[in-house]
């Protein structure tokens, strides 16, 4: 059994103090809750602060992105072992506003995954579809080829530690949510080409979330899929009142 996973992408929101503030909150709010593993992903300034706030605490701290290279002439760039250091234990990979804003590819994310594995932080890989290729009846297809490339290289073994996390970007910030029935189906077929690609244990162990405008009122059903193992929650992990709310409803 998969436990299930909520982590929250704070994006480009609180400063350090609120940061630190917002754990220590959330912290105590959950306290003794079992049935779920958390984490949370603030911004690259608040990371070590946050890590140290959380310093024996169950929740989980994760970098929004990093570098692929170890060290260079990188400007504004951070690496996978700075990430470390600071004190996080995740990464998220790939997330749309990465791949469409920056222009992150398939063959960056992959790099990354690498980069990731090698300073032994977990991966949270983004994969997902736009409005137009969904429209087109492509969705199948974008995933195929994001999971083929963006995991090129990836072990078996390895895959069962890592989280990957489909996200529509349809339904990124715009208060528009995939149907239980359309993130069940994605993710069957995604867990079924894991299974193809890595094997059944493999398949069996890796967590794969949902995210898209998850919030308190939709994550039960949610989560009531068998191959949904928790949520990406973005706008609703700024909120610790809503975010403990997603968490307590997103336990199994």
């Amino acid at each position: 059994m998969r436990t299930p996973l909520i982590a929250g992408n704070w994006k480009m929101f609180k400063t350090v103090r609120e940061s630190v503030a917002f754990v220590i909150d959330l912290r105590d709010r959950v306290a003794g809750l079992t049935g779920v593993d958390i984490v949370v992903a603030p911004t690259f300034p608040a990371l070590h602060a946050v890590a140290g706030a959380l310093e024996g605490s169950p929740i989980g701290v994760a970098a929004q992105n990093l570098h692929w290279e170890r060290e260079g002439a990188f400007t504004g760039e951070v690496s996978a072992a700075m990430v470390r250091e600071a004190g996080a234990a995740w990464a998220i990979i790939g997330h749309s506003e990465r791949r469409t804003l920056f222009g992150e590819t398939d063959d960056t994310v992959n790099r990354k995954v690498r980069a990731a594995l090698t300073a032994t932080l977990v991966p949270i890989v983004c994969i997902g579809e736009t409005l137009q290729e969904r429209e087109a009846e492509r969705t199948l297809d974008v995933l195929d080829r994001q999971i083929k490339a963006g995991l090129d290289g990836v072990t078996g073994t390895e895959l069962a530690g890592m989280v990957l996390a489909y996200e529509p970007v349809w339904a990124i910030g715009t208060g528009r949510t995939a149907t239980p029935a359309q993130a069940q189906q994605a993710h069957e077929h995604i867990r079924g080409r894991l299974t193809q690609w890595f094997g059944q244990d493999a398949s069996s162990r890796c967590r794969i979330l949902y995210g898209g405008s998850v919030k308190p009122d939709n994550i039960a059903a949610l989560m009531a899929n068998p191959d949904v193992d928790g949520a990406l929650v973005g706008g609703a992990s700024l909120d610790a009142d809503g975010f403990t709310k997603i968490v307590t409803r997103g336990r199994r």
